[in-house]
């Protein structure tokens, strides 16, 4: 699992108009080859009528599988522009279409790179980049002698604290930054004398999205 990786936050659209051409972009969220596919035939149905459907997607931890179509435009005027928006931004899991209707003006092939590089683009943009992190979820158990102790090591460290749960006991649920698990666990464990209970509960990704933290479990991401 990477550590950090950018994507996009949602699926989104954007147009723009190149010498009575209309171009439109159409970028989506993937979590497999299959699912930027299916997609991409949406997108077919959808603008059946449009002179050229272009798509681009990459997908993977690695941007291991990548794909791109001109679909009938010259080559390397369109599908390579397109994902190369993807690859300048490192965006994983993401696939874009972007449509054109053709307006009666050539744009020759330098009009071309530009205009479905440039839509791409802003396709990506009203979809908003973000950068997803992995957290290792914890449970930290222990009395209220050490409530506030704990708690301002655990915040101190930059960890987050997601929960806290009263009962006759403070449990509190921490992400921790994947990497920082063992130096957690030493920390908590020197400042509680051995007391308190850690427990490990799993993985998750976060995203900050104006300063509030969504949280995804691993297997929406598979």
């Amino acid at each position: 699992m990477l550590k950090r990786f950018k994507t996009i936050l949602q699926p989104a659209e954007a147009e723009i108009i190149e010498k009575k051409s209309r171009f439109i972009a159409t970028v989506r969220p993937v979590k497999s080859e299959e699912e930027a596919q299916a997609f991409i035939e949406e997108m077919r149905k959808k603008y059946w009528d449009a002179t050229h459907n272009v798509f681009a997607y990459q997908v993977g931890e690695r941007n291991q599988i990548q794909r791109f179509s001109d679909d009938g435009e010259p080559s390397g005027t369109a599908g390579l522009p397109v994902l190369n928006v993807l690859k300048g931004d490192d965006l994983k899991n993401t696939a874009i279409v972007v449509t054109r209707y053709f307006g009666g003006t050539l744009l020759g092939t330098g009009g071309l790179v530009r205009a479905y590089g440039r839509c791409a683009k802003e396709g990506v943009l009203a979809a908003q980049i973000v950068e997803k992190v992995l957290y290792c979820v914890f449970n930290v158990v222990t009395d209220y002698s050490r409530l506030g102790k704990i708690q301002y090591e655990i915040l101190q460290m930059g960890n987050v604290i997601q929960d806290t749960i009263y009962t006759d006991e403070i449990t509190f649920v921490v992400l921790v930054e994947s990497g920082d698990e063992e130096m957690f666990i030493k920390k908590i464990t020197e400042i509680s004398n051995a007391q308190a209970q850690i427990k490990q509960v799993k993985y998750v990704y976060g995203l900050w999205i104006n300063d509030q933290l969504t949280i995804e479990d691993i297997n929406e991401e598979e």
